[in-house]
Formats: structure tokens, sequence, C-alpha cells
């Protein structure tokens, strides 16, 4: 089968309150920390570009979330993209979560499990050494 998906890549770079961001086909990328001083004006965007992605039709899609801390603010943005991408036809098929969470970070790592509870496909867990965030840059 073949993918006519049209839509253009979405990257925004990662600062010291931004996660990196990756939309493209196939792909969907966090990695940072998420403490933006206003959610909405850095999530709508991403939101909107993921709901239409979805509504052409989800294909094989690879979501990896790699937040070093995220707030309280953050994580209603990240449930309403999982919420969206869960509704999809198919989501417990097409959908893979890769979620890590850094050792010893048990927080995170109930978030993840919170999140995982609330669509229809397994989350991969990844424990992983503290280390720099890739796609930060500095503000």
């Amino acid at each position: 089968m073949y993918s006519y998906f049209n839509m253009q890549d979405f990257i925004v770079n990662g600062t010291k309150r931004t996660p990196m961001v990756r939309l493209e086909e196939g792909i969907i990328h966090f990695s940072g920390r998420s403490v933006p001083s206003n959610p909405a004006l850095f999530y709508q965007p991403i939101f909107d570009w993921i709901n239409e992605y979805n509504t052409k039709g989800l294909v094989a899609t690879e979501l990896i979330m790699n937040f070093e801390y995220i707030n309280t603010a953050s994580t209603k943005w990240v449930f309403n993209i999982l919420k969206i991408l869960g509704k999809a036809d198919k989501a417990h098929e097409k959908l893979k979560v890769t979620w890590y969470f850094e050792e010893g970070d048990d927080d995170m790592f109930d978030l993840g499990n919170i999140f995982q509870s609330l669509v229809p496909t397994k989350f991969k867990f990844i424990e992983t050494k503290e280390k720099a965030i890739p796609g930060r840059e500095t503000e």
C-alpha cells in the first residue's frame, strides 16, 4: 500500500524551556524540558499538525517521548495529542509509543504509565542514564 502524505515536516529546536519537536510522516518526536511560559502558544501549532496528520489516515507512526521534565500545563497538551492519535483507525496496530525516562525518575515513569492507560496502544519504556538532551539549543 502506498502512502500519499503531502504535509510539510515540522521541526522546532529545543530551548531551556521547550522541547525539541520533530513531526514528519512516521515519526513524532519530543525531547527535552517542557515548561513553556505559554503552553498554548507553543503546543497549538504542534497539535494542529498532528490533528491534520491524523485526519489523513494514520500511517505506521512511532511516537517518541523523551521529556527531561514536563510541567502540568504541558501534560494537558501531551494528553490531547495522545488522545487524538489514539482515536485513529487501528491505532493499536499503527501507533508505537516509546517513553524515555531517566534512571530513578519515578515521576516520569509513572506519568508514562498514566498516559499508557489512556490510549489503546502499549508503550515501550526505556530507562536512560542522565544525559544531555539532543535537540536543545540555548535560549
